[in-house]
């Protein structure tokens, strides 16, 4: 009777511990999270269900592992926030499965991303037809993002990430079928340089951008 009020206590504790972690790490939905996210998520799963079930072990042994973790995700989520490139090494980018109302099958074989994947989330949006879609975006987090044609089914300019937080985007520079130099070049043309640049788009052939000065 006695090992069974421990397991409770612990239990009870852990539950606690873990929400008032989570809160301090600032969590996201589930379905939000990245892939960072998920393993510190099952590891701290996995921590807490050993110790409740070794009730000989001090609860120490499972809390410093739990804070060294949370510490953690919070180091590598400021990371992430301050560098594109580790965020997007473990986060994974957007790619674009239909564009102008065509299926990118290219991409999605790259992405193991199928059509019945493809036709199951369209169905979950209460999307009968594939032709209704202009643009879609296959997420990080595996979640479809679509864009329908508007009532008259005129084509629209999606505004094109050029630079994220300061860096180049290779990929909108080969979809455009231009470089870097073509970039700086526009840039040129308002008195700027990448450096200078936070944020810019490219839609009906013009760059709109946030410069740094701005933020």
């Amino acid at each position: 009777m006695g090992e069974l009020w421990i397991v409770l206590f612990r239990t009870v504790f852990f539950y606690f511990f873990i929400v008032l972690l989570y809160r301090i790490m600032g969590k996201r939905e589930i379905g939000q999270l990245g892939i960072i996210d998920l393993i510190v998520s099952i590891l701290m799963a996995e921590l807490v269900a050993i110790s409740i079930e070794n009730t000989n072990e001090s609860l120490m042994q499972t809390v410093i592992p739990l804070l060294v973790l949370g510490g953690l995700e919070i180091l590598l989520a400021f990371v992430s926030i301050k560098s594109r490139r580790f965020r997007s090494f473990f986060d994974g980018k957007p790619s674009l499965i239909i564009c102008n109302g065509k299926v990118n099958y290219k991409e999605m074989i790259h992405q193991r991303y199928s059509m019945d994947d493809l036709l199951l989330s369209l169905r979950q949006k209460s999307i009968r037809d594939i032709n209704e879609i202009e643009y879609a975006f296959l997420e990080p987090n595996g979640k479809l993002s679509i864009f329908k044609y508007n009532f008259l089914r005129m084509k629209t300019s999606y505004p094109m990430p050029l630079i994220l937080d300061g860096e180049v985007n290779k990929k909108t520079l080969n979809y455009l079928k231009k470089d870097k130099y073509w970039l700086e070049n526009e840039l040129a043309k308002k008195n700027l340089e990448l450096e200078d640049v936070f944020y810019a788009f490219y839609r009906k052939k013009k760059i709109f951008l946030i410069r740094k000065s701005e933020l």
